[in-house]
């Protein structure tokens, strides 16, 4: 029943608001308007009925790994880092200088192998949470980028980041050396492909951002996004047979418009002129993971209207990410859906770390959150365009979460009384040990050949 309403509910009002809001495209041609239909489709097949079911099957993975920092085995060396506020003092990330050594899950799965590079898309097993059905461009060839210009979005040429994410069918796209991108319009993608940037520093600097748009099944893994600027619209090709007239776009670092089964991993960003990630238009099945993320007003808006109720679809996991320096805001900011907010360590904010508005279910387990030294910044949560009447009915949960100087977290809601399945009824870690897995937040300096 639930289901079936939900699934009206955002028929009706795709069909209603898609004129209004189509994200950069200035004429919506019946390519567009097919990659809406289909875009549709794919939203309501990602759709979890019973999002808790995903959520305790996360906290399941969670607590199957082993996560070990010291050469002993022994994790009692570390208990030190995890509860200290060394990072909120220097904002900044120490760098490890050990052996390889996985903190979570998703890291578990790939990353201390020695041939990793050579067995690049066992990535493509790794996602968990609300994304983890991704596998981007798993069964497709590996498509090396060969040079960073991006002189002609009409007809990119072969070789180029462009040219790669417009090809057909599955691409799995790597780099051949360490490159800065500076993208002259936004990079349009195509369904079912992954930017793999290990094993090189790869930037997408001081340009357009990524635009993920009425598509699926895309990882963006290993890379670096920052300084992107508002850039002029006109025609740019965003398939090979297509090319259409786009408006200026906003400067998000990446942007998500009606797209589903999206992982976005070991990334990071700062300094956009809007968003360093919006995931707006019924977007769904979203995993943000092991990212690092400073210096930015509005870090992720997850839901950007409260007339689009089509986003009550949407439904994403933030895990294992660092919040660091010169965070302002949304981290995340939600709307309407259902939100899993897992094992992030919050450094700095300079308003409040997660908001919302229009009855999200927002629920926050084994977080760390040290709040700013002002008095008047110590809330965690910051609830939008709703009197307390209305918003204390919204399911906003914190579990397990660490709160250190000051920090608070305002719950709202009935408290979780659901029993999942035995498997699924382990907890998740708790905030005490968010630093440790968040350790190696943010693009990884990986080398063929060695454990990454």
């Amino acid at each position: 029943m639930a289901v079936g309403k939900a699934r009206l509910i955002f028929a009706i009002t795709l069909a209603t608001l898609i004129p209004g809001l189509l994200a950069d495209i200035a004429f919506f041609d019946e390519v567009w308007q097919k990659r809406a239909e289909e875009a549709k489709k794919v939203t309501l097949n990602s759709y979890i009925p019973n999002p808790e079911d995903a959520t305790d099957d996360f906290n399941f993975e969670v607590n199957n790994t082993l996560v070990d920092l010291d050469d002993d085995g022994d994790d009692a060396g570390f208990e030190l880092l995890a509860n200290s506020t060394r990072r909120n003092l220097k904002q900044g990330k120490k760098k490890y200088r050990g052996p390889c050594k996985v903190t979570n899950p998703i890291d578990k799965c790939w990353r201390c192998r020695r041939n990793w590079a050579r067995n690049r898309k066992r990535l493509a097993k790794c996602a968990l949470g609300f994304g983890r059905r991704t596998t981007g461009g798993l069964k497709g060839r590996v498509y090396v980028v060969t040079e960073n210009s991006d002189d002609d979005v009409m007809n990119p040429k072969p070789g180029t980041l462009r040219h790669a994410v417009i090809q057909k069918g599955p691409l799995w796209i790597i780099f051949s050396k360490n490159m800065n991108i500076r993208l002259s319009k936004e990079l349009i993608m195509t369904s079912h492909k992954t930017i793999d940037g290990r094993g090189h520093h790869i930037h997408i600097a001081y340009g357009a951002g990524i635009t993920i748009q009425f598509i699926q099944n895309v990882i963006i893994h290993g890379i670096r996004i920052h300084h992107i600027v508002a850039t002029s619209g006109g025609n740019i090709r965003d398939s090979v047979e297509h090319y259409g007239i786009r408006t200026n776009s906003d400067g998000d670092g990446i942007s998500i418009f009606g797209s589903s089964n999206i992982w976005i991993d070991h990334v990071s960003m700062s300094r956009c002129t809007d968003g360093l990630i919006d995931a707006i238009m019924g977007s769904t099945a979203i995993t943000i993971s092991n990212s690092h993320f400073t210096h930015h007003n509005d870090a992720i808006l997850l839901g950007a209207s409260d007339s689009f109720s089509g986003d009550e679809l949407m439904q994403v996991t933030v895990a294992f990410n660092h919040f660091g320096q010169g965070l302002v805001q949304r981290m995340p900011r939600c709307r309407w859906g259902f939100f899993h907010v897992v094992n992030n360590d919050y450094t700095h904010w300079r308003m409040y770390a997660i908001g919302g508005s229009k009855h999200p279910t927002i629920i926050s387990q084994g977080n760390r959150f040290i709040a700013p030294p002002e008095l008047h910044l110590k809330q965690v949560t910051k609830r939008d365009y709703a009197p307390e009447s209305e918003w204390k009915t919204w399911t906003w949960r914190s579990e397990n979460d660490l709160m250190m100087n000051g920090a608070f977290f305002i719950e709202s809601g009935k408290p979780r009384t659901k029993r999942p399945h035995k498997k699924f009824m382990i907890t998740a870690k708790p905030g005490s040990l968010a630093t440790r897995m968040t350790l190696f937040a943010g693009a990884l300096d990986c080398k063929s050949g060695r454990k990454c």
